[in-house]
């Protein structure tokens, strides 16, 4: 438990605030080498939202720092100032001060913001950052859900197909909102609903058993797309699923049904993304265990050892099984032993299949200050509950 604690209390979260918060412009920077120099500026919007999360939660639950306080509202400040677009949906990249980058057609920038409102207005009783929060969480389900509003990635005369990650991003955004704001009706049903409307696809469609593997991408009825997209998996992102359906379950009391779905899918994702060879979790790999073409797909990349942390912990507490226990006990000592720099805090985020960085950043658009302290304060407060 004192690692998770005392990583996040005396490492991680005090390398954000001293070298990501931006005290002149407001926000979070993320752009960082290793030792929290900046050498990028330009501003991810989603990371504005998981830095409000991020730290506002820190300030709720681990310690209430008023730094921690003012770092988080300073993210949601800057989200309310300079996120939106002309038509109300946010950007995904912006300058240092705010100006626009990137639209991206995807929505994960609301579902981020839609936590980070909710956990500052928890710690601040604001009801205006709960109406944020709330209305980011609409502009989600609205994109994600109504046909004929997000521009489909492929053709979809051609190839017709649906995606994993905007049902799992919903379920998850739907716990924190109805733990933080309570469960509310939005886009025709409760955070509850949404989270049984999630794992019902999860289960019917994207999950099979008999392969063990919980696909990215399938066909609109289910069936599996014998292409390279179809077929890829991303073992860390499946994982991460696994853990927020066993928290439901252990919301709801220790769920039988839910608790044999989530470990199924762990166990079935560890088999396939675990490296017998050198460790860790490989980024991707095929479900029929031909070639990925992603040339990234032996990489370890950091978050997925954070989900496995949380997720094979989640499973031991609901389950007592030993293997979970023993998968834990792997891959936090491997993520620690290859991930963590003693010398300046934080983790490196990109290794070889060996282990060894290949890139001394901390940060970027796509690492900062979320799945790292969030896995640190789920497994201590985890750990602390079982005490």
């Amino acid at each position: 438990m004192t690692v998770y604690r005392d990583g996040l209390l005396h490492d991680v979260l005090p390398f954000w605030a001293k070298h990501g918060w931006d005290r002149e412009k407001g926000g979070m920077l993320t752009g960082l080498d290793r030792d929290g120099t900046l050498i990028d500026d330009d501003k991810a919007v989603w990371f504005q939202g998981r830095a409000a999360w991020t730290f506002a939660t820190a300030y709720r639950l681990a310690e209430p720092r008023e730094e921690w306080r003012e770092v988080a509202l300073s993210c949601a400040d800057f989200l309310r100032k300079h996120a939106y677009g002309p038509e109300g949906k946010m950007y995904f990249t912006l300058t240092r001060g705010g100006q626009p980058l990137r639209m991206r057609r995807y929505v994960f920038s609301e579902s981020f913001a839609a936590i980070g409102f909710a956990a500052c207005s928890k710690i601040t009783d604001d009801e205006t950052l709960a109406t944020d929060a709330w209305r980011a969480w609409e502009t989600y389900l609205h994109h994600s859900f109504t046909p004929g509003v997000m521009v489909p990635k492929t053709e979809p005369d051609t190839r017709p197909a649906k995606g994993l990650a905007p049902w799992m991003i919903a379920m998850a955004t739907a716990q924190e909102l109805r733990e933080l704001l309570g469960d509310q009706e939005v886009g025709g049903a409760t955070c509850t609903q949404w989270i049984d409307r999630a794992i019902a696809e999860i289960e019917n469609d994207f999950f099979k058993p008999d392969l063990g593997a919980l696909m990215e991408m399938v066909a609109p009825d289910g069936s599996l797309l014998d292409h390279f997209d179809g077929r890829q998996l991303n073992p860390g992102h499946a994982i991460e699923a696994a853990w927020f359906i066993l928290h439901e379950a252990k919301h709801r009391g220790g769920e039988a049904r839910l608790v044999k779905l989530g470990c199924s899918i762990l166990d079935g994702m560890w088999k396939l993304g675990w490296d017998q060879e050198h460790g860790g979790i490989l980024y991707n790999v095929d479900v029929r265990d031909l070639w990925v073409q992603e040339y990234w797909h032996h990489m370890k990349f950091w978050w997925p050892h954070n989900e496995a942390v949380i997720a094979t912990l989640l499973a031991w507490d609901l389950t007592k099984a030993a293997k979970y226990l023993e998968w834990h006990t792997l891959v936090h000592d491997w993520s620690h032993e290859h991930f963590a720099d003693p010398e300046h805090g934080e983790w490196l985020g990109y290794l070889d299949r060996e282990g060894r960085p290949t890139s001394t950043l901390k940060g970027g658009t796509f690492k900062g200050p979320f799945h790292l302290p969030r896995m640190q304060m789920y497994c201590w407060k985890l750990l602390e509950g079982m005490s």
